[in-house]
């Protein structure tokens, strides 16, 4: 369907992308380095989910009819800074995101779920789909929509991979720096103002205007 060529541009491409720091890969990795490798594997599920979820939104033309409702990009940006300044909060008031990511509460599967949130609460991660996706598809080689869950599933397979294998890396280095004692503070202070500095960033995003 998509001639080899062109997949494996795209394949290029997107590791090229995926070694570009994030929302995604600051939240992979404040998790695996306090909660070992199973940790970070959680939230690369998630990223991958939204992926996923956003793959299809694209081949529906659901991401473009979204994109297209100016309100639909300030509530994305609103919503996702708030959820960030919200985890800053908890980081810092805990005194370490150890201390939340060993709450009995505080389950894999819920940290999946809040890696898929906080992927799918990023404007940019909807404009990036909308716009990436499509430079990849050729019409004459058939059904656009095919193209695009192709090529989306090949962007959250490969993602997986790297993601675990950086959850893998970090999980073992924060189990080693997790021995001296003021790791766990430390590392919760820092990820505090990684994520708020994320949620300013969010708030500061303008959303672009139709060429």
């Amino acid at each position: 369907m998509i001639a080899e060529s062109t997949l494996l541009l795209f394949l290029m491409t997107v590791l090229l992308l995926f070694l570009s720091p994030g929302p995604n890969m600051a939240f992979l990795l404040s998790h695996s380095t306090v909660m070992g490798p199973r940790g970070g594997y959680a939230v690369a599920l998630g990223i991958a989910l939204a992926d996923l979820v956003l793959t299809v939104l694209t081949a529906s033309g659901i991401t473009a009819m979204l994109a297209a409702w100016p309100p639909m990009f300030d509530l994305l940006r609103l919503g996702g800074a708030l959820y960030l300044g919200w985890m800053a909060w908890q980081a810092w008031r805990s005194g370490g995101m150890a201390a939340l990511a060993q709450a009995p509460q505080r389950s894999h599967r819920q940290i999946v779920r809040m890696a898929m949130l906080n992927s799918l609460l990023n404007p940019k991660a909807l404009l990036f789909f909308m716009v990436f996706l499509p430079q990849f598809v050729d019409t004459a080689r058939g059904a656009v929509a095919q193209q695009v869950l192709l090529l989306g599933a090949l962007l959250a397979l490969v993602g997986l991979g790297f993601n675990f294998v950086l959850a893998h890396g970090s999980g073992v280095i924060g189990r080693q720096l997790a021995r001296a004692p003021q790791f766990a503070r430390w590392q919760g202070r820092a990820l505090a103002l990684v994520l708020l500095g994320l949620a300013l960033r969010l708030l500061l995003l303008q959303r672009p205007t139709a060429q």
